[in-house]
């Protein structure tokens, strides 16, 4: 098996909203949309698809069904201080503020109008302690 592209697919109230967060915010492209439909792209992370809560071409079981209990995580080469700072300064609501684990993980979170969270990652030499 060999995969050409990763995708993740979230059902969200208003796809409008998570589309336009993603394209102002995360440096996404929007590929496609339609009526309660986006797809989204950027040439380094896995593609984001948003489908608006209820709509058909879902199986019944999951039309209602809403995007939570996900992280979406995106390690950062650097610059994880900046974009912090970048996001704070465009409007964002930090909702996890920049932290650094013991293990050596440092991040902070953010969350688009749909409560999608965005986490963003940067590894540095852990604690020695």
């Amino acid at each position: 098996m060999q995969f050409t592209a990763s995708t993740i697919s979230l059902t969200v109230d208003d796809v409008t909203a998570t589309q336009e967060f993603f394209t102002a915010h995360l440096g996404y492209r929007l590929q496609q949309a339609a009526e309660g439909f986006a797809s989204m792209t950027r040439p380094d992370a896995f593609d984001v698809v948003v489908l608006a809560r209820g709509i058909e071409v879902l199986p019944p079981e999951q039309r209602d069904q809403r995007a939570g209990g996900v992280i979406l995580a995106y390690t950062l080469d650097g610059g994880l201080r900046e974009q912090e700072k970048r996001l704070r300064d465009a409007g964002v609501e930090i909702t996890m503020p920049l932290r650094q684990e013991p293990w050596g993980e440092c991040l902070f979170q953010v969350t688009d109008p749909n409560g999608v969270i965005v986490q963003f990652v940067e590894w540095v030499a852990p604690d020695p302690a």
